[in-house]
């Protein structure tokens, strides 16, 4: 029988992440499998997306304890209690053994029904420290893509959702069959759950006044080997004010800011230009491609080969 999946749907749902279920198991795949999903939409009668549209829906949401698989895409509202009717229509699919997904804020819902109590989960870093204060009981990771934890799957933010359904596709129907259909969507074939999720670096100064000069001359000059001692000369200060002053406007160490904006110029550089790895270690400061690698993969959650092969410009690079 064909794998039977369930997108439940209700009032405000943002449309992006009810699009992608949709698109990713919604349609007939000729040519990739002979057997694709079941799918369905449940909701409530009267049900509207955030942007107004009437979702034409399969089943109520009672629907969702036949299913084998249940797709929770966003919350409506994350300030409010989530509807008692989807809480108890997902628990009561998990207690009918499906597994259960949820996409960006989704993982709200689950964690209401109980379900992530105990477990790793995700959602959108913005909503992470929320979702962690809620539920304190789940165990909240908001630096990853996706985490699939058995029976219970959970995505970061927009782009990330795509990248978990397509994890899915490739547990369900191997990784030539998700390949295949990520070139349909067009986009890379495979991003590793652990990949970091692509906050802004943290590297933003409060105060330009005393250190904006010195932090413009530092990113003019990530190929040289740069100390404390040199940044202090340069800004007329005792290292020990340096420090002081630093972390009060940036909240870090002068290194740490210096190895945030290095591993960020040589994402540039891997996104951007056809430079061997030995060299990007070099002109970003990073020395060797081994310290390249170390503070590259723990910095984005992927080795700079990885990267280059999901995002740079040109892909055959």
């Amino acid at each position: 029988m064909p794998h039977r999946l369930a997108v439940a749907v209700t009032d405000g749902v943002p449309i992006f992440e009810l699009a992608i279920p949709c698109e990713v198991f919604g349609y007939e795949r000729p040519g990739l499998t002979d057997s694709w999903y079941d799918f369905r939409l449940c909701a409530p009668a009267g049900t509207r997306t955030a942007a107004g549209f009437a979702p034409r829906a399969d089943a109520g949401l009672d629907a969702l304890a036949a299913a084998d698989t249940v797709v929770i895409p966003a919350c409506a509202n994350l300030l409010d209690d989530q509807p008692p009717d989807l809480v108890e229509a997902v628990r009561a699919a998990h207690r009918s053994g499906a597994r259960m997904v949820s996409l960006c804020t989704g993982a709200f819902v689950l964690a209401a029904a109980g379900i992530l109590d105990g477990r790793p989960a995700t959602t959108h870093w913005m909503h992470a420290g929320q979702l962690a204060a809620r539920y304190p009981k789940v165990q909240v990771d908001p630096s990853v893509l996706y985490i699939d934890d058995g029976d219970v799957l959970t995505s970061a933010g927009t782009a990330a959702g795509l990248d978990l359904c397509l994890h899915i596709v490739r547990a369900d129907h191997g990784a030539a069959v998700a390949s295949a259909l990520a070139k349909r969507l067009v986009m890379p074939a495979h991003r590793p759950g652990g990949q970091a999720q692509y906050i802004e670096a943290a590297t933003a100064v409060q105060n330009t006044d005393d250190l904006g000069p010195l932090l413009d001359w530092a990113r003019e000059r990530l190929h040289e080997p740069l100390t404390i001692a040199a940044l202090a000369r340069r800004a007329g200060m005792t290292p020990r004010t340096l420090i002081r002053r630093f972390r009060a406007a940036t909240g870090t160490t002068p290194m740490a800011w210096l190895r945030g904006i290095r591993v960020d110029y040589a994402r540039e550089l891997l996104e951007t230009t056809a430079l061997p790895v030995d060299r990007i270690a070099e002109r970003s400061g990073l020395g060797s491609p081994a310290n390249l690698r170390h503070h590259f993969t723990r910095a984005v959650g992927v080795p700079p080969t990885a990267y280059r092969r999901a995002f740079a410009a040109d892909p055959g690079r």
